[in-house]
């Protein structure tokens, strides 16, 4: 059973949206740290692949097929009539880059899902209160725990 809508749950149901919204943020920044762990981990592997040795030592032909942006990068080094030092050299900076991307993004990636857990908390507390109010007017618990809370929010 629906009923009238009191106004503290209209008022609840605006603070619901906006968590609602705030979840679709973080969702996005967890996807988006998640892409740069991936591609960043491609890049560290790919500076570890025997293609990209065998342009440290000397090999540039081992690495014909599926470079990699740190096999290229080793291979304009030697190409440049740089010695084995300068190339390892090369090699370890892009390593490096690759490990403080991931850094970079697993930290992100942490405070996004530590800023999610508590939301949870939030809209968990809002939600109880929520179904309360509309209980309390006299709605059935299932009606007021599947209401559309953007729906009552933007309702007068």
């Amino acid at each position: 059973m629906m009923g009238k809508v009191p106004a503290g749950a209209r008022v609840l149901a605006a603070r619901l949206s906006t968590l609602f919204e705030r979840d679709v943020e973080l969702v996005k920044r967890l996807g988006d740290a998640q892409r740069r762990l991936l591609g960043a981990n491609d890049r560290l592997w790919s500076g570890l692949h025997p293609d990209v040795l065998g342009v440290v030592y000397g090999e540039t032909g081992r690495a014909a097929t599926g470079r990699s942006a740190i096999t290229e990068r080793m291979i304009d080094a030697a190409g440049v009539g740089v010695g084995r030092r300068e190339v390892e050299t090369a090699m370890l900076g892009a390593l490096q880059e690759a490990h403080w991307a991931i850094r970079r993004a697993f930290i992100d990636y942490q405070s996004a899902s530590e800023e999610r857990r508590q939301l949870a908390v939030d809209v968990g507390e809002l939600s109880q209160r929520f179904v309360e109010e509309l209980t309390g007017a006299g709605w059935s618990e299932e009606a007021a725990r599947s209401a559309d809370v953007h729906q009552l929010a933007g309702a007068h």
